[in-house]
């Protein structure tokens, strides 16, 4: 018995919308990691690009679960002494916020790099996609 392995040739990409309209951040951050590494696909191939497109609009709208919003903090090293920099939840952007959250659960290699750029985020309910007929994603 062999197991076949699909060629770059074979991979269809289609365009989903999903609506982050009073969805938890790390629930719908699952989902759309798992829709960009090609999980919901029945040929997945661990070490290929089969990702689809996925449109997040609504992101300001999204909500956290628990005193998230006083307490959680996104922080970072610049590389040099003392160059700790944080920033709290409430100043920080939500396209920032459900970016960082999706990037994370991705690969953390090339192929994660090349995953997260598969991701469009828009704070509204506009978005320029309409020409590429995205179909709405259930959650």
């Amino acid at each position: 018995m062999r197991t076949l392995s699909i060629k770059k040739s074979e991979i269809r990409r289609d365009w989903y919308v999903v609506d982050a309209k009073d969805r938890t951040l790390g629930r719908l951050s699952s989902v759309i990691a798992n829709v960009l590494r090609g999980k919901n696909k029945v040929n997945f191939t661990p070490h290929l690009d089969m990702s689809d497109f996925v449109i997040v609009i609504n992101a300001n709208k999204i909500k956290l679960t628990g005193d998230k919003k006083n307490q959680k903090e996104y922080w970072h090293h610049t590389g040099f002494v003392g160059g700790a920099k944080s920033k709290s939840y409430k100043t920080a952007k939500s396209q920032f916020i459900l970016y960082n959250s999706i990037k994370g659960m991705l690969p953390h290699n090339k192929l994660g790099s090349k995953l997260i750029k598969h991701v469009k985020i828009y704070e509204d309910s506009i978005h320029p996609h309409e020409s590429q007929c995205p179909k709405l994603l259930e959650i």
